[in-house]
């Protein structure tokens, strides 16, 4: 079954989160970015991230911008830590997670971004990282560290990230046109 969630300028196949999803992703970590709060988001992708959920607090919460600029508020008992998303959901904050032994890693860059490229590494998520001596927003993945990402380049890595194929409207809507016409002939014959 194909099932398409049009937003925008984008078509996506069963999505593991949705558009609206991301859009709180990114608000969130850029509001937080502003403030210089850090975090580290894990988003789980094919493989499970069950050994790494169980060293945290489950939550299994909504999804949202707020409960994520909460959850890594300064002084409060699940800052520390990462937390685990699971399509639309918060499944656990304060999780531990693998540094990265990588030497090539510049030596500025703290214990966040090497357990953000350490789980990248070991497995298929995609981790993004707020800096929280410059406000930067980073992402691991295949164990590569982007740094200092704007707003577009991660909702790009966040679409391709659902493996799914990405189309746009436009084209979309050529298709079905075509379609349409290809089935009125079919039926004119």
């Amino acid at each position: 079954m194909f099932k398409c969630l049009i937003h925008s300028s984008f078509c996506l196949a069963n999505p593991r989160f949705t558009l609206l999803g991301i859009r709180l992703l990114i608000k969130a970590c850029f509001d937080m970015g502003e403030v210089k709060t850090g975090a580290l988001i894990v988003i789980e992708q094919n493989e499970l991230l069950t050994d790494y959920i169980r060293t945290g607090i489950n939550l299994d919460a909504i999804l949202t911008s707020q409960l994520l600029i909460n959850i890594f508020e300064h002084n409060t008992p699940l800052h520390d830590g990462a937390v685990i998303v699971r399509e639309n959901r918060i499944v656990a904050a304060t999780c531990y997670l693998p540094l990265s032994d990588n030497m090539e890693l510049s030596k500025q860059l703290g214990t966040r971004h090497r357990a953000g490229v350490g789980i990248s590494e070991q497995t298929d998520s995609v981790t993004i990282i707020v800096s929280e001596e410059t406000g930067q927003v980073s992402v691991a993945q295949g164990g590569k560290l982007t740094r200092s990402v704007n707003s577009a380049k991660l909702r790009e890595i966040l679409v391709r990230a659902q493996n799914k194929q990405v189309v746009d409207n436009s084209k979309l809507r050529h298709l079905l046109k075509g379609r349409v016409k290809h089935e009125e002939a079919k039926n004119n014959r």
